[in-house]
């Protein structure tokens, strides 16, 4: 019968120690499309699309008409028809990959900031968390017991006086 007890007792304890919490799946935050109107940079072109073509007819080289672009800070939503149009417009193709390559550049930055903003964002409420977690359970720790004595309170033979500072 003692045996009985003592397999019963000690497979309860292996169970308990076998079973673990159950994690819950990390969630992963989607970006809604007003979010993401938000997050895309906005085509501001300073130098109209006309404009690039009268240059272009006039014979200004493509490296000027990109640092005109530069300088005035403009930005285009170009689709592809757009640029077949401007290309059969006389656009150089040079001027044409700047506006493509700046505009997929902003996008990546446009991005980037915001994983960047998301991720601190995520470590500071981590932070608050974990310093959240030791200050509340920091008392209940079984070393130090109850409160800051605990374990260091007790005397050789007993309690001493006060709480153990």
């Amino acid at each position: 019968m003692k045996l009985v007890i003592a397999a019963i007792t000690a497979s309860l304890v292996l169970a308990g120690c076998a079973t673990t919490q159950q994690q819950q799946e990390p969630q992963i935050q989607r970006i809604s499309q007003e979010e993401l109107e938000k997050i895309m940079p906005q085509p501001t072109p300073f130098i109209t699309y006309d404009e690039l073509v009268r240059l272009s007819k006039a014979g200004t080289s493509p490296d000027d008409i990109i640092a005109k672009i530069k300088e005035s800070r403009s930005a285009y939503d170009l689709t592809p028809s757009k640029a077949l149009d401007l290309s059969k417009q006389g656009v150089s193709p040079k001027v044409l990959d700047y506006i493509y390559s700046s505009r997929e550049q902003a996008l990546r930055d446009g991005f980037a900031d915001e994983i960047n903003k998301r991720e601190k964002a995520k470590a500071i409420e981590q932070e608050r968390l974990r310093r959240e977690y030791q200050w509340r359970y920091r008392s209940y720790d079984p070393f130090w017991g109850p409160g800051f004595g605990g374990y260091w309170g007790r005397g050789y033979y007993g309690p001493r006086w006060g709480y153990g500072w």
